[in-house]
């Protein structure tokens, strides 16, 4: 397993446009931290955002993850090329050759994966503890502790997504393409989704319940929006009249889909590979 590893970060790494991106994307993970700086001024307006308190422990746990995860798309591109390069540079027959087994092959590029996502979390991990006691109001234990299933939702949101665009790759080979086709889909899913959800059915909860099994619609329910939970978001609400009834938890049943979504697209990755004339 950790030959695997190292063969396909080897791989990686010595691709200037993937070092590139994967350096790049957690560069720009760190600058969340920025936020903490932006001020707004307006009159008698004022807004700062960490005064917010959008770093506030255990609330910083959602807000970050749901900001980060908006950064996913930089390692997309990373693991769409890895795949792509292997047809391109003929890396895959190559390693079938040098004895490698389409099984070996396919779990490599999972645990790349794998690590891609373990790594991304560990890192909001540590910026979020940085930051919640940089500015956080509460810093006690329990506190500071709560909620932390946010970060499995997001670990399993972009093992889920990355394992979407591992398959995408593995069957279109291209990765302009394969971008492309992430990105119809993802305009798929929403376009049907608002003209079910309010033209054809009138705003029919039963609608959210279905789309909750699609593979990207799965992925974005893991960790909602979390603004709407902030204490001045709810005064406004309340004072306009307005009740917010959302579901902010991270639910088992939600895990699950994306999981099994995950595994389909590794085993359908690995059927592919193995029928296809290499």
């Amino acid at each position: 397993m950790k030959r695997l590893i190292s063969i396909e970060l080897q791989k990686i790494w010595k691709n200037r446009a993937s070092k590139i991106l994967t350096i790049g994307y957690f560069v720009i993970l760190s600058f969340i931290a920025l936020i903490a700086s932006i001020k707004f001024d307006i009159g008698n307006f004022k807004i700062h955002f960490a005064e917010m308190g959008i770093f506030n422990f255990p609330f910083i746990w959602h807000f970050n993850t749901w900001v980060a995860s908006f950064l996913k798309f930089f390692l997309a591109i990373v693991i769409v090329s890895m795949m792509a390069n292997e047809y391109s540079y003929g890396t895959l027959k190559q390693n079938l050759i040098d004895g490698m087994s389409k099984k070996e092959f396919i779990l490599s590029k999972f645990l790349t994966v794998v690590l891609f996502a373990l790594g991304s979390t560990v890192f909001i991990f540590v910026m979020s503890l940085i930051l919640g006691y940089s500015f956080s109001s509460y810093t006690e234990f329990s506190i500071v502790f709560s909620d932390m299933e946010y970060l499995l939702a997001y670990f399993v949101k972009l093992l889920g997504f990355f394992s979407f665009c591992l398959f995408l790759g593995v069957l279109i080979k291209r990765s302009a393409f394969a971008i492309g086709f992430l990105f119809i889909w993802f305009l798929i899913e929403k376009i049907s989704y608002g003209i079910l959800k309010f033209e054809v059915f009138n705003r029919n909860p039963k609608v959210d319940d279905f789309y909750a099994f699609m593979p990207l619609e799965s992925m974005s329910n893991l960790v909602v929006e979390p603004f709407t939970r902030l204490s001045v978001i709810k005064n406004i609400q309340t004072a306009v009249g307005e009740n917010n009834i959302k579901d902010y938890d991270v639910h088992f049943s939600s895990l699950l889909i994306v999981l099994v979504w995950s595994a389909i697209f590794i085993f359908s990755s690995y059927k592919i590979i193995k029928k296809r004339d290499l």
